[in-house]
């Protein structure tokens, strides 16, 4: 049975296995395209909350960054540090990078979930797609935010950005396959071996994370991308968490086999030309990511002390893998 206890402020999720289970999305609606749908695609309906610091919330960044939906949907950025009450909102004067709810006008994450539905009582995650019209949450799975933001709104973007989709029917399918087991090796799998309190769990999950990463490697030394010569969402649900590994899960997270810097040379070489995409670069802030991990998780961390290392550098020239036929 999964228990959660107070430290400092942190909510801590485990089993008394010691094992790390994260908690299921509640709100899973979708917008869609059509106009008869329970939530339509329209212009400046719906708005996103999200963190810079944590990976899932990241994807959604991306996607809009890279969809042209700035002037279609908002965007609000809470306060890097989770606290007792969870994510709060602070102003950019406050929190450089961060923003005030100027929708809703909530100090916390946690009221829009009870705005939503007042007998909820789960987790208050990010990230959260807010419809403005309904006053409710569509939903705050990520892995299904990413999918409405790549197809939904194509209507209301500029021409150029039509034809990008990051999952293209004629991939879909392997997609999948890979979503899967990178989501529960490597996303979920720094996060079960991070907040494992089992010394064998702890084990297990660090090792299948690097066995994941070696075969992440071997894939890479041939490929541009995940998957070929095109950029998909399995290379974006990846890269959130891999723009994140040295400076945090190889420490603070004890994932510490290899560097991503110095043990991985494809995937440095696939995290290098991702970062250098136009637009990205403003989706890493690497203070919030730090600062959150380091001073959030207390029964980790408890001085609460930032480590300095940034990664490594993702600015450097790109080589890509020679063309080969996919």
């Amino acid at each position: 049975m999964t228990t959660s206890t107070k430290d400092s402020g942190f909510t801590k999720w485990h089993s008394d296995d010691g094992e790390f289970r994260r908690q299921v999305s509640s709100f899973r609606d979708f917008v869609e395209a059509s106009p008869s749908a329970r939530f339509p695609a329209e212009a400046n309906r719906y708005h996103l909350y999200v963190s810079y610091a944590c990976p899932w919330a990241h994807r959604a960044l991306i996607v809009r960054k890279l969809k042209g939906l700035e002037s279609v949907i908002g965007v609000s950025v809470v306060h890097y540090l989770l606290g007792p009450n969870g994510w709060e909102f602070a102003s950019p004067k406050e929190v450089p990078g961060a923003t005030l709810d100027e929708i809703n006008g909530a100090r916390y994450i946690r009221e829009l979930y009870l705005k939503a539905n007042p007998e909820y009582s789960a987790r208050y995650t990010v990230p959260v797609l807010w419809d403005k019209k309904e006053n409710t949450i569509v939903s705050n799975e990520s892995s299904e935010i990413i999918r409405m933001l790549n197809s939904a709104f194509d209507a209301f973007i500029d021409p150029e950005f039509r034809d990008i989709t990051f999952y293209p029917e004629d991939l879909r399918a392997q997609i999948d396959e890979i979503n899967e087991w990178i989501y529960d090796t490597v996303n979920n799998g720094v996060y079960k071996t991070g907040f494992a309190a089992a010394q064998d769990a702890y084990e297990k999950h660090c090792r299948a994370l690097f066995q994941s990463l070696e075969r992440i490697e071997a894939i890479l030394a041939n490929n541009e991308f995940l998957l070929g010569s095109r950029l998909t969402e399995a290379d974006l649900r990846l890269f959130t968490t891999i723009v994140r590994f040295d400076p945090v899960y190889h420490g603070h997270f004890k994932c510490n086999l290899k560097q991503i810097g110095t043990g991985y040379p494809n995937i440095l070489r696939w995290t290098r030309e991702i970062y250098q995409l136009p637009g990205i670069k403003e989706t890493v802030n690497m203070e919030h990511i730090k600062k959150h991990y380091y001073m959030s998780h207390t029964q980790i961390n408890p001085l609460q002390v930032v480590a300095l290392s940034n990664g490594p550098e993702l600015d450097s020239p790109v080589v890509k893998p020679a063309a080969r036929p996919y």
